[in-house]
């Protein structure tokens, strides 16, 4: 119980060096558990593209009906057809007045002549929309523009991969930065203690028992930072997951499973014990020689 009394001691007795080692955990595992929610919802926007394969056709204006029909058989000798859906220039209107019926100012100058007839393809091997977009289009006579997956999933990727690294590089940052400032602040603890530490050597405690307060002490504040990282991160979420939630459906971009959230929870709390005893351990290591 002595240990665990000393421990208290060091850290009531220089309270802002301790409130510093803290709020930089903390800032460093907001950051390692933000990243890991973004990153999450990055690949459920990923895995919801890739396994909805569809390609868009967009036709030009003035084919009659024999050639749309012809594009529409052409298009469904593709193996791996899964449902051809045709979009006539009405339904198109009536497609886009129904996603911008509560702005009238975009709708009530748009006419369906002005907007083009489509084919939308459904697969079932993504495979299949390269080889439909590359016959497609090299029909420039009868194909205006094609849109699919392709191009929105490598967009994605490319956008998870940027965030990717610029968490590594943030959360290296900033583990390296509380490495050092835990590793700093028991340097310094011990220095100011350095009378106490050798006069309890002298008397014969060991050096095993003169360390263990600045371990504990520096694995209390990962345990601290590894839980009030996560928990800023999480309310400062939770407070916008509705609309974020809402701007990405149907995709569940923020998470809701406890399961997920537990985890991220862990592993920051392992994280952060074990920056903090290790910084703890080699300051210790280095400033206790007697």
């Amino acid at each position: 119980m002595n240990i665990y009394r000393n421990t208290w001691h060091h850290i009531r007795r220089s309270p802002f060096q301790s409130i510093t080692a803290i709020v930089t955990m903390t800032l460093s595992f907001f950051a390692l558990s933000t990243f890991a929610i973004v990153s999450n919802g990055m690949n459920s926007l990923l895995n919801y593209f890739e396994t909805k394969p569809e390609i868009t056709i967009f036709l030009k204006d003035g084919l009659d009906k024999s050639t749309i029909e012809n594009l529409q058989t052409e298009i469904s000798n593709y193996t791996s057809i899964k449902e051809i859906k045709f979009i006539s220039k009405e339904k198109a209107l009536t497609i886009y007045k129904e996603q911008n019926k509560n702005s009238p100012l975009l709708t009530e100058m748009v006419t369906a002549s002005i907007l083009p007839a489509s084919f939308e393809v459904s697969v079932s091997d993504v495979k299949v929309l390269e080889q439909i977009s590359q016959n497609f289009s090299a029909k420039k006579d009868q194909v205006d523009e094609i849109i699919y997956q392709k191009d929105i999933i490598t967009s994605i990727l490319s956008w998870t991969n940027i965030i990717r690294q610029i968490g590594i590089v943030t959360v290296t940052i900033f583990s390296g930065l509380t490495f050092l400032v835990v590793l700093v602040i028991i340097g310094m603890k011990i220095t100011n203690r350095k009378e106490e530490i050798n006069i309890s050597r002298l008397l014969g405690a060991s050096k095993d028992y003169v360390k263990a307060p600045f371990l504990i002490e520096g694995t209390i504040y990962g345990l601290v930072g590894g839980f009030l990282g996560p928990l800023v991160s999480l309310t400062l979420i939770s407070i916008y997951k509705s609309q974020i939630n809402q701007f990405f459906d149907p995709v569940l971009f923020i998470s809701t499973d406890l399961q997920f959230i537990l985890v991220i929870w862990l592993i920051c709390e392992a994280a952060g014990v074990t920056i903090g005893y290790l910084s703890s351990w080699i300051g210790s290591n280095r400033y206790i020689k007697f």
